[in-house]
């Protein structure tokens, strides 16, 4: 079986960057969105991302943001791919992807069976899918909440028309049963490995060094 890909999302500073490469994670986010307390500036994220080693994704989180934001944050920051976490459109996500040129994650909030349908939508038009809980009515945040979905949802759905990552609520404790129930490859994970909001203190290492865990890494 072939090592789980992991994304840490929400770092704020070189020492969380670090952390991350060192632990194994395929991809690192950071998050442009002002209500999150994950949220980092512009200027801060051009200068972290001088930090992250060469073959580690580098991606930026935003929320319903428009060309000007997009454009400010493209033209700064060196990524390599953009999450749109809002309730942006499939034409919205073709949009993106044709003016900037760079891979789009669309992440999609699920509750029930009648949210399953909107993944196969995005499938077609997204570079990757980010599947999250849908978070409560009238909450601040898309996502980050440390919620979880129903997993048995996703059961024998292990592939669309485009790669996916797991994320809501994957814990230390809670996140090999996840991968069992849905079959990921891929997973997300913010809150789960802090002690504090946009506080890191535990960092995954893929199953290839430690077996589907989140072990204690302070950073």
């Amino acid at each position: 079986m072939s090592a789980i890909r992991v994304k840490i999302c929400g770092l704020k500073s070189p020492q969380d960057v670090r952390a991350a490469a060192d632990s194994g994670a395929a991809y690192v986010g950071f998050v442009f969105f002002p209500k999150s307390p994950r949220n980092i500036s512009v200027e801060e994220a051009a200068r972290i991302a001088l930090e992250v080693p060469v073959g580690l994704c580098k991606v930026a989180l935003t929320v319903n943001a428009d060309d000007a934001m997009l454009d400010a944050l493209t033209s700064a920051v060196p990524l390599d791919m953009l999450q749109l976490h809002g309730s942006e459109s499939p034409e919205r996500v073709a949009a993106v992807k044709a003016r900037y040129g760079l891979p789009v994650m669309k992440a999609i909030g699920v509750a029930d069976a009648e949210d399953l349908a909107q993944i196969d939508l995005y499938a077609q038009v997204a570079d990757h899918l980010l599947i999250d809980a849908k978070p409560p009515k009238g909450a601040d945040l898309p996502g980050g909440n440390g919620l979880a979905f129903d997993w048995r949802l996703l059961a024998g759905r292990k592939y669309w028309q485009c790669p996916w990552m797991l994320a809501g609520g994957l814990t230390p404790d809670n996140v090999a049963e996840a991968i069992r129930m849905t079959g990921a490859r891929q997973v997300d994970v913010s809150s789960g490995v802090e002690s504090a909001p946009a506080r890191k203190t535990r960092i995954w290492l893929p199953a290839s060094r430690r077996r589907h865990c989140l072990p204690e890494l302070v950073v």
